[in-house]
């Protein structure tokens, strides 16, 4: 007896359903699976993950902070660059911040501030500035790490005379970065009042052209993950970690030579430093006494 039709077409469908479903749901996944776990893959296909004494302490391709459960640096470590993932280095919530070169102004609240790019660079700044013994200053910034930035009022809208100009990334009772701006006195800002009306205006202050604090010590990825610092922050770390570990500033910059890696393929990208790798190399060759 030969079936209806319609009867054949599922019946065909429900083979090239169950047909795929074993191909591309079962065996290719057990075939990928077996194959990443062939030496000098399985390292990579598992994560990375570096162990010390036996007990895994991290990933090399995903970065971790080095920090007290304050938040502040602990000075026997090098310092990873900033991260927008969650509360930093979160692998939930891996992402940028997606503030650009416009974000320039602070958005002020009763119960704090929302930080514009320009502040988060210029307190960070300011902060591995301190913590290194350096100049943290930066072009438009100000001396209390914060964005130098202006709302300028003029009589005709944007133009004409000056009446009102406010320091708006600065909440009250902060004292202006400047006193005056066109003859007339700079207030502070007042956490929930409109000042849209103004001009925004930076100023660039006296801060050098080039900061002794490189960007990627202010600015972080766009993944909020990465694993490495430039050679250049790493070397600005160098005689702070290796005052905390009572070795020589040569010692622990030997080290930092050779945990660095150079261009891929010889042009791609810019040298790095794996941080997890370095402090776990001090750890290993100069414990931390303190």
């Amino acid at each position: 007896m030969r079936l209806p039709s319609w009867i054949t077409q599922h019946i065909a469908a429900l083979r090239t359903i169950l047909t795929f479903t074993v191909l591309c749901g079962i065996a290719y996944p057990l075939i990928v699976t077996a194959v990443a776990q062939l030496p000098g893959l399985r390292d990579r296909a598992n994560g990375s993950v570096v162990t010390a004494n036996g007990k895994p302490v991290g990933s090399a391709i995903i970065g971790q902070l080095f920090t007290d459960d304050q938040g502040d640096a602990l000075k026997q470590y090098f310092q990873s660059r900033p991260s927008a993932a969650g509360d930093g280095y979160d692998l939930d919530s891996t992402s940028a911040s997606n503030l650009g070169p416009e974000s320039i102004e602070d958005k002020l609240s009763p119960d704090g501030a929302t930080l514009s790019l320009l502040s988060q660079v210029c307190s960070r700044s300011k902060a591995v500035g301190e913590l290194e013994g350096v100049d943290g200053r930066r072009p438009y910034c100000t001396s209390d790490g914060l964005g130098a930035v202006l709302r300028v009022f003029h009589s005709d809208g944007l133009t004409g005379r000056v009446t009102r100009v406010v320091s708006v990334n600065q909440a009250c009772p902060a004292t202006p970065f400047v006193s005056s701006y066109a003859g007339v006195a700079v207030e502070c800002a007042k956490a929930g009042e409109d000042y849209s009306g103004g001009v925004l205006t930076t100023v660039r202050g006296d801060a050098p052209a080039e900061s002794a604090v490189p960007a990627d010590a202010v600015t972080a990825s766009a993944s909020g993950l990465d694993p490495q610092i430039s050679p250049e922050y790493a070397k600005l770390q160098v005689a702070r970690v290796a005052q905390a570990r009572g070795v020589s500033a040569a010692e622990v910059l030997k080290l930092v030579e050779q945990n660095t890696t150079g261009r891929a393929l010889g042009f791609l990208g810019e040298p790095g430093v794996n941080v997890l790798q370095l402090n776990l190399d001090l750890d290993a060759k100069y414990p931390y006494q303190g």
